[in-house]
């Protein structure tokens, strides 16, 4: 049993889920989610991370603390400071203890149309998001490498389902939809949706966290959390749309987030976690959007 996990980031989408299913689980023996008022991991300075390391004495550490967009300034902060002041802190107050951090798959940047990318693809990151989550992946498998501190990187890819952020494409385009539904509207606005990605259902993202925090031992460095299929982001705009009984138009204008307009394609290969963890994504694509209408737009 993982008597004691810390995790940080346990109120934004990924992390409320993930705290969820660490709640539930009978082998974790104790969960500790600490606020921004106890600790926040942006902007609290070193030290008081080592305080609260000793103070709680995790035998696993979790991070779903990140920033999607921003300046270079604030995405190196959250996303790359974060991950070197985990590693610090953790290899001086609780050395024994396993530390997962999310990345991404910007990491990889641009792939080519029909390769499911491996974790040991190239990475060539086109924008200052894949850059700052591409550096704290490589100083956690630097650390790793080393000995000195149990250090996992997942790289998530489009993580969605209950409770979907307005800073995704499916979470924009159920706005929308709310939106025309309230002004008997029949048409909604997004930006170009011709890509390929690959959702993932943010419970079975919860779920390989979980197996990597419970894992005994891990014979890699860096995991994929996707679902292994990569689909139009159109296909699954229009299956949204379906959800929410919208029979207007939609129309595509304008361009998509800086950090990832390049990348036409993008689709995970997961056979390292399923071959060394067990886990396989339980949750379809249908159902994850069916659960992203039925719960409703985030507070």
């Amino acid at each position: 049993m993982t008597s004691r996990v810390l995790l940080f980031g346990s109120s934004g989408f990924i992390g409320a889920h993930v705290r969820a299913t660490l709640e539930a689980d009978p082998e974790v023996g104790e969960l500790i989610s600490p606020g921004r008022a106890r600790y926040d991991l942006v902007d609290g300075d070193r030290d008081g991370l080592i305080a609260l390391l000793r103070e709680i004495a995790p035998d696993a550490v979790i991070c779903c603390v990140g920033r999607l967009g921003g300046t270079n300034e604030e995405l190196t902060r959250a996303n790359t400071l974060v991950a070197a002041k985990l590693l610090d802190a953790v290899e001086a107050a609780a050395p024994d203890a396993r530390l997962v951090r999310l990345g991404s798959a910007g990491e990889y940047g641009v792939v080519p149309h029909g390769h499911a990318v491996t974790e040991t693809d190239p990475t060539e990151p086109i924008g200052a998001y894949g850059i700052s989550h591409l550096a704290g992946t490589r100083l956690f498998a630097l650390a790793g490498a080393a000995g000195r501190v149990d250090a996992i990187s997942v790289r998530v890819f489009n993580p969605i389902g209950p409770g979907q952020s307005g800073e995704n494409v499916l979470g924009r385009a159920q706005l929308r939809l709310r939106e025309a539904a309230q002004l008997n509207s029949s048409e909604i606005v997004l930006g170009p949706l011709g890509a390929y990605r690959d959702f993932v259902d943010v419970r079975d993202l919860a779920a390989v966290l979980r197996s990597l925090v419970l894992a005994p031992r891990l014979s890699s460095r860096i995991y994929n959390a996707g679902s292994g299929q990569a689909v139009t982001v159109r296909s699954a705009v229009q299956l949204l749309a379906e959800q929410a009984g919208f029979t207007g138009v939609i129309r595509e204008h304008g361009s998509g987030p800086q950090r990832s307009a390049a990348v036409d394609w993008i689709q995970a290969d997961i056979s390292r976690a399923a071959d060394e963890l067990g886990w396989v994504p339980a949750v379809d694509l249908a159902t994850s959007i069916k659960d992203i209408w039925a719960t409703g737009a985030p507070g």
